[in-house]
């Protein structure tokens, strides 16, 4: 599924890191434990160039701890990044911070070197949450919406240390399928860049392999071993019938379904979930960029055909 989804103050933070960055030692990009590569933002990676970089995968406590493991490995193994795993709402995150950064940074600090720090991630990632904890105050908005955070803020961790928050961004087209499914499915999309029924079927695609047993669980499903067998739709119409969705002569709401199951994930009520293993990012990533190698190519041609035809006609008026 290819979203585009880019308001206008996403616009503006854009131009607002290429600016900020003439002047950062470190990025640190907050990344969603539950999707670690789909919620990595590709124009960041642009916009960041060279700069030491600290990828945080927060909501660590609601994703998979041994898939956590495995992202985390895959991060620290990529030249000038270090990844540590967050939750947002541990009282005492300021410290690790302030330490995974400085030992990026070494040749940063004192009053005379201050350590500039910028802080950034898609929207609903739970960076205002964090920023709120960091300086022990309600500073910053928060809520299950994307795009809520809409101006930069800066915040001295220490007398050297300047952190610089900036609004949550996604990238204007995003050409990964499954991550775009993944990035909806955490609600990092507004809810009007994409059909609710779809994506949920989607998610529950994801699920039904490795998390058949939280499922079952959580709507009382039987037959635990044959979830993975069952399609899609299937499943998402015995979710609804399991939990109330029936519209009047029995039929299930299938639209009513999909948001009971979004929400589920969501507030993470099925359990401890992650969407994605670094192989299978890498894999789909990889798909994506030769579909948009691609399309690349038929447009050049299309291009060189219609410049041939131009030519043509150049030459009969000619004539």
């Amino acid at each position: 599924m290819a979203i585009n989804w880019f308001p206008g103050h996403m616009n503006v933070t854009k131009k607002a890191i290429i600016e900020r960055m003439k002047e950062i030692d470190v990025v640190i990009e907050m990344l969603d434990a539950r999707l670690p590569g789909s919620s990595a933002n590709p124009m960041l990676a642009e916009l960041t160039g060279t700069r030491h970089k600290l990828k945080i995968l927060n909501k660590q406590d609601v994703a998979d701890p041994e898939r956590t493991a495995a992202w985390l490995a895959w991060y620290n193994a990529q030249e000038g990044t270090q990844a540590i795993a967050l939750d947002a709402s541990d009282t005492a995150p300021a410290q690790r911070l302030i330490k995974a950064c400085r030992e990026l940074a070494p040749n940063r600090g004192g009053m005379a070197k201050p350590l500039r720090v910028l802080i950034c991630g898609i929207p609903n990632v739970g960076k205002s949450t964090l920023m709120n904890t960091l300086v022990g105050k309600k500073a910053a908005k928060t809520g299950d919406e994307a795009g809520i955070t809409k101006i930069e803020q800066r915040i001295n961790l220490a007398s050297d240390f300047y952190l610089f928050d900036t609004p949550g961004m996604l990238w204007p087209k995003i050409t990964i399928e499954q991550g775009g499914y993944n990035l909806a499915a955490s609600g990092a999309v507004g809810r009007n860049a994409y059909d609710e029924e779809e994506v949920a079927l989607e998610l529950l695609a994801r699920l039904k392999g490795p998390y058949a047993a939280l499922l079952a669980a959580r709507y009382k499903l039987d037959d635990v071993a044959g979830i993975p067998a069952l399609h899609d739709d299937v499943l998402l119409t015995e979710i609804g019938r399991k939990r109330g969705a029936v519209m009047t002569g029995g039929r299930v709401n299938l639209q009513k379904a999909a948001e009971i199951v979004l929400n589920d994930f969501r507030s993470a009520i099925l359990g401890p979930i992650t969407l994605e293993t670094p192989e299978e990012f890498a894999q789909w990533a990889a798909v994506a960029e030769e579909a948009e190698a691609e399309r690349q190519r038929k447009k050049a041609a299309r291009n060189k055909k219609g410049s041939g035809r131009r030519q043509d006609d150049d030459d009969d008026q000619e004539d």
